[in-house]
């Protein structure tokens, strides 16, 4: 039975309380944030391994808490909302979003997806290289620190273009499928637009001064560059 624990934030009561009764009898732990204040505070406290956040909250935007979040944490994020436009499905993950579930739902789908994004964070975790530190041009990539250097200075990266370029650097030469790092970084198979992929990319670039290095497989994806530590 799956204890991963759940923190649901939601405003709608019954919406909630429908999620956590539902968790609840698959094995899940579960607590309840109404608000984004409190849904901030929750994941300081209450430390869940992945979120179920509503767009709309009383307080703030969810996509807010969604930044406010993955600045700070490697946690996964599943959306829940109204809108169903393609155009904010992807804004949603352009933010740090993992998936994202559309209203009305089904909760037998809210479920299984829960469980693909935590077995596939899990996957992507064992698959990792052994090594600690990686290093290669002028750039040191410390895994438990989660702490990227450049010219032995701190550069400041979100969790999740600190595990694309994990991705990328810890297999040098590899190819990567837009697909595969959505895979490897998001969890999940993303069937859209795969935009958010390219977009990272673009801001790795800009903050190691790494368009050399981190090159487009054109009508493929993306790699880092072999060189010799």
């Amino acid at each position: 039975m799956d204890r991963s624990k759940i923190l649901i934030i939601e405003d709608e009561e019954a919406i909630a309380d429908l999620l956590a009764y539902g968790l609840n009898k698959e094995g899940f732990r579960t607590t309840i944030a109404r608000t984004g204040a409190e849904g901030l505070r929750l994941t300081e406290e209450f430390g869940p391994d992945l979120l179920l956040l509503d767009w709309m909250l009383p307080d703030m935007s969810g996509l807010d808490l969604c930044r406010k979040v993955t600045e700070t944490r490697n946690l996964p994020i599943i959306m829940i909302t109204a809108k169903s436009d393609i155009t904010d499905k992807i804004l949603g993950l352009e933010f740090g979003a993992d998936d994202y579930i559309t209203k009305p739902f089904d909760l037998r789908e809210v479920i299984a997806r829960i469980r693909t994004v935590l077995r596939r964070l899990a996957q992507a975790h064992r698959a990792e290289p052994e090594e600690e530190t990686i290093r290669f041009q002028n750039i040191e990539l410390i895994k438990s620190e989660r702490v990227v250097k450049k010219n032995d200075a701190v550069v400041d990266l979100t969790p999740k273009e600190f595990d694309l370029l994990l991705a990328l650097s810890s297999y040098r030469g590899k190819v990567f499928t837009r697909d595969e790092l959505l895979d490897f970084v998001w969890g999940y198979d993303y069937a859209g637009d795969t935009r958010t992929v390219d977009i990272h990319i673009q801001r790795l670039r800009k903050k190691l001064d790494a368009g050399g290095w981190i090159t487009t497989v054109f009508g493929v994806g993306y790699k880092v560059e072999k060189q010799v530590n």
